[in-house]
């Protein structure tokens, strides 16, 4: 039977129930959203004269948890929009609702009988065919499907989300025993396709991948430390950033996932394990200690951290008091710094004689031997634990690549000398005479099975550049940016300056680019894989030549990008954007000029340049104000000066969308733009965009005159920028880069509705811009971007 999953139920409405919900309506999928009946009324009800009998009282557990997600942060929800996709009920009336669903996922309490008795209700009611699944953190599956049906059985599976399930990539798919072989496959491509997760298939152990080996980790780490005489501080500033991990760390992480949650997590592998495994899997005293305070992280105000004023203090494990946090600093440190890539540092880190070295080798040895030890018992290979760690822990490495980066060999030398039991799955990898568990052949990844190498298994839709590029070589590439061949007559851009910022070198890659599509291809694709897309122009380049005030120079700069982009959009053949994190400034620009945008759902873009004191040059204000009116249904009578507002707005008050649809409300994106779910399949659903332009015989734009609101607009739009001057919302210096935004969308001096070619309108963005950048305070306020990496209000 071919499966389709058009409307689903959430059974339990806790912040993981209601965020899976959230992630649901995120992709358009209507959601029943399923609680508990209270069992005695709030005050605001009995105020209302409400009994225990009313649907009001009935729903409220669900609906109060519906209402929540607008005040979360980070949003669970895209838009805002998305809430209507989901209708709160209860458990008691709504269950027969079951029937009309297409998937089923339990979000209730990690109690075995409880869930079994839903189950029981669940099997009554559904109608075959209907896959359910439950979201359990380490319950075990096979022992949750014991009575149910045979129909139910089938269509049963454990699907672990993390949390927050928007933002978070990984899911762990647990087959039962009796779960169907092609609803095992139907729920790993709808969770990679649809959902835009990173699928990992776990076995049905112990709190399953990623939390068996994270909670192993963090406690080895914590028992390290109380060893060793390491503080709090001090393990945070080593097991973050500097080897490929995230911010949080080690005990933010712990203050932020909230230490109730992390013991029941470590104590459901203790109650299921034995020996020298159970013994780390025993929480420290302290621990429990804070548990008993309160003191159980972010959500209770204090944990391992504690902020007070605007100090950060630390707690002393020894004590149970707070003090100033601390780092650790050492030569290694400095050292590592140096080196080039994470692989690197993390090697010299790890075999440092130094405080540094010895805290990374007392936790690093023994999770990285754990995770040996578990290969072939919670996943089938090394690959679906490394993606396991860094899609659910944010790992950049997972522990088989960062044993590659330390040397197998080496470090195994190392273990064996300090009386460590080198588990049989590394030892006959040595064995074979080979050295890591990774390698590459004819440019494609290859993984040691236990007895030989197999190639990574890669979904076609996963291009990833890194390597694509090893096997296909470039077309053409400068400092900026390269010119890759994606096959199927399309070509991909890739921008690679720092932090993707835009310069002479990018518009160069950009003309060579269009020209030679034009020439000989069906379309281009604009897109990378870096951190962000691009977070706008060379800032530092433009400060430098501002204010050795060669302005000449930064005309002739300003004119090559706007004809750079208009390159773009008037291309005979189609130019995709392929945007995702960070799309601001100079990066929006290059957007809002293409023929087609397929964006990440994670796209955050805005024209920003108000916060340093310019306005955009390259053709943004006027590309933003022409999607605003092509966006508005033929035949409406068009009020231009309400469409020049909104643009203002948005461009004067620096505003960023929190979401690719958010961005689509804001008109950066059209109805025709399309959104990925899955981050990884970007570049793939641009190219097939692209395709599907130029099979569908794409004409270039007709260049067309714009109309503007002329001196009545740009009056009304500065009566808006003096109003929130006078109310204080905007500084004396934001109101004159308004006046000249306003100068700029209103077309300047001209009659209502007079029609002016779009060149008109960049001259004047470009002697805006460069009026602006001579001046002192737009000067400081570039400087202190560059310097503290936020924008300065003078």
């Amino acid at each position: 039977m071919a499966y389709q999953i058009k409307k689903a139920a959430v059974l339990g409405s806790g912040v993981m129930g209601s965020g899976i919900a959230a992630h649901l309506a995120n992709i358009g999928i209507p959601v029943l959203l399923l609680d508990i009946v209270p069992r005695e009324l709030s005050k605001e009800e009995e105020a209302k004269g409400l009994s225990l009998e009313h649907a009001q009282v009935r729903n409220r557990i669900a609906s109060t948890s519906v209402q929540k997600l607008l005040k979360q942060k980070p949003a669970p929800l895209a838009a805002k929009k998305n809430l209507q996709l989901i209708t709160p009920g209860n458990l008691e009336d709504d269950l027969n609702k079951l029937k009309d669903v297409d998937w089923i996922i339990e979000v209730i309490v990690e109690n075995l009988d409880v869930k079994k008795s839903l189950y029981e209700k669940i099997d009554a009611v559904r109608t075959p065919g209907t896959i359910i699944s439950s979201n359990t953190s380490g319950i075990s599956i096979n022992a949750m499907a014991e009575g149910r049906s045979e129909d139910f059985g089938k269509h049963f599976l454990g699907t672990h989300f993390f949390n927050p399930p928007r933002y978070l990539k990984l899911l762990e798919v647990i087959p039962a025993n009796t779960t169907a072989p092609e609803v095992l496959q139907f729920m790993t491509e709808f969770g990679e396709d649809r959902l835009g997760k990173g699928v990992v298939i776990a076995k049905d152990t112990p709190n399953f991948i990623a939390n068996r080996i994270g909670t192993y980790g963090l406690l080895v780490t914590l028992r390290e430390m109380q060893n060793r005489g390491y503080s709090i501080g001090e393990v945070d500033s080593v097991t973050g950033p500097l080897i490929g991990r995230p911010k949080s760390a080690t005990f933010r992480t712990l203050d932020v996932v909230g230490l109730d949650t992390f013991m029941h997590v470590a104590k459901n592998v203790y109650d299921q394990t034995s020996g020298e495994e159970q013994k780390v899997f025993e929480v420290p005293e302290f621990m429990k200690k804070m548990v008993e305070n309160g003191w159980i992280g972010a959500k209770s105000g204090q944990g391992f951290f504690l902020k007070k004023d605007k100090d950060i203090l630390e707690l002393d494990p020894e004590t149970m008091e707070y003090r100033p946090a601390g780092k650790l600093k050492t030569p290694s440190q400095e050292i590592a710094k140096q080196q080039k890539g994470l692989a690197a540092k993390v090697k010299t880190l790890t075999y440092a004689d130094d405080r540094t070295g010895e805290l990374l080798w007392s936790i690093l040895s023994p999770t990285l031997l754990y995770s040996a030890q578990l290969t072939g018992e919670i996943a089938d290979d090394i690959v679906a634990i490394d993606n396991a760690m860094k899609w659910g822990f944010g790992w950049e490495q997972g522990p088989f690549e960062t044993w590659d980066a330390i040397g197998v060999q080496k470090s195994v030398e190392k273990m064996k000398e300090a009386g460590y039991e080198i588990p049989a799955f590394v030892q006959s990898l040595l064995d074979s005479g080979n050295e890591s568990f990774y390698k590459e052949e004819n440019g494609d990844l290859h993984f040691f099975n236990g007895t030989d190498y197999e190639p990574v298994p890669v979904n076609e839709k996963a291009i990833d550049l890194k390597r694509y590029k090893k096997k296909h070589g470039v077309l053409k590439s400068n400092s900026g940016a390269s010119l890759i061949d994606l096959g199927d007559g399309i070509l991909l851009l890739e921008f690679h300056s720092r932090s993707n910022a835009i310069g002479l070198d990018i518009m160069q890659m950009i003309n060579y680019s269009v020209e030679e599509v034009e020439k000989n291809y069906k379309g281009l694709v604009i897109g990378n894989q870096a951190k962000n897309f691009c977070v706008g122009a060379n800032l530092g380049m433009i400060l430098m030549e501002a204010q050795d005030d060669n302005i000449f120079e930064l005309d002739f700069t300003i004119k090559t990008f706007q004809n750079a982009l208009m390159k773009i959009k008037y291309s005979s053949k189609p130019v995709v954007v392929a945007p995702f994190g960070m799309t601001l400034g100079g990066g929006a620009e290059v957007a809002l000029h293409a023929a087609h945008i397929q964006a990440s759902m994670e796209t955050y873009m805005g024209l920003v340049e108000a916060g340093v004191g310019l306005i955009p040059g390259g053709g943004g204000n006027k590309e933003l104000y022409i999607k605003h009116l092509k966006g508005l249904p033929n035949g409406v009578t068009v009020d231009y000066q309400n469409i020049a507002s909104n643009v203002f707005e948005s461009i004067a008050m620096a505003k960023v969308s929190t979401s690719a649809e958010e961005a689509r409300e804001n008109n950066f994106l059209n109805f025709t733009d399309g959104i990925s779910v899955n981050s990884d399949h970007l570049i793939y659903d641009a190219k097939q965009a692209a395709l599907a332009l130029y099979e569908n015989g794409y004409q270039a734009p007709i260049r067309e005159k714009v109309p503007v609101t002329g001196e009545p607009g740009y009056a009304t739009l500065l009566l808006g920028a003096e109003g929130m001057h006078i109310s204080g919302y905007i500084s004396e210096y934001d109101l004159k880069i308004a006046k000249k935004l306003a100068f700029v969308l209103s077309g300047g001096k001209l009659p209502y509705g007079t029609k002016v070619d779009e060149q008109y309108l960049l001259d004047l963005e470009r002697e805006a811009f460069l009026s602006l950048v001579a001046k002192p305070k737009t000067q400081q306020r570039m400087q202190h971007m560059l310097v503290k990496g936020k924008p300065l209000r003078n």
